[in-house]
């Protein structure tokens, strides 16, 4: 499985890039734009084909999920920690994050996975996660119930590494964003993971 997080800000032609992404197989695209108005994440949603909202996630403005059928929700380690995501559990897929696996391990079968970072140093944070120990902690896994995606630093040239050790998936966040070809890089990692 392939994720990708979109950028903080909204960045040019970003909206089209991502229907490409979906029409080549993208999985699911988290929306974590924290710094975006209500209106500009509605004019943002309103502009992804309406075919792939059940693969989208949101990070914030979850109340914006009946209005456009999206059932997908992430919520920060502190919003797991202030159980901010009960409300959501029923009727929807509820994912988080993770920076060890001994609290993926705790986590319940109620969240369909975790995202585990950093798991590279990162590219589009500088200078994140250079004394990262997730590879090797990722051996002590003992959660069948909750699917793990590495993330963090992950582009076209290591995610073979990634998808060889014990997770589910990979996302993209700095490899695809801060790429002059977001569609190329895509389809490379998703390659990877196809062959």
């Amino acid at each position: 499985m392939i994720l990708i997080i979109t950028p903080e800000w909204i960045v040019p032609n970003e909206t089209d890039r991502i229907n490409q992404m979906f029409q080549e197989g993208l999985d699911l695209l988290h929306i974590r734009k924290p710094w975006i108005s209500r209106n500009e994440m509605i004019e943002f949603l309103t502009q992804i084909d309406e075919t792939f909202h059940s693969q989208l996630v949101l990070h914030t403005y979850y109340d914006l999920g009946k209005q456009f059928t999206i059932s997908r929700f992430h919520f920060r380690e502190i919003d797991r920690q202030e159980e901010m995501y009960k409300t959501f559990v029923k009727e929807n897929t509820i994912s988080t994050s993770v920076h060890d696996i001994t609290t993926y391990n705790t986590l319940d079968k109620e969240w369909e996975y975790a995202f585990i970072s950093p798991f590279f140093p990162s590219i589009s944070k500088k200078g994140y996660g250079l004394d990262s120990t997730i590879k090797e902690e990722i051996k002590h896994r003992n959660n069948p119930d909750v699917k793990l995606i590495a993330l963090g630093g992950i582009d076209q040239g290591n995610i073979p590494e990634v998808l060889e050790s014990n997770v589910d998936g990979a996302a993209l966040l700095g490899a695809i964003w801060e790429s002059e070809e977001p569609l190329k890089v895509f389809k490379k990692c998703r390659n990877v993971l196809m062959s």
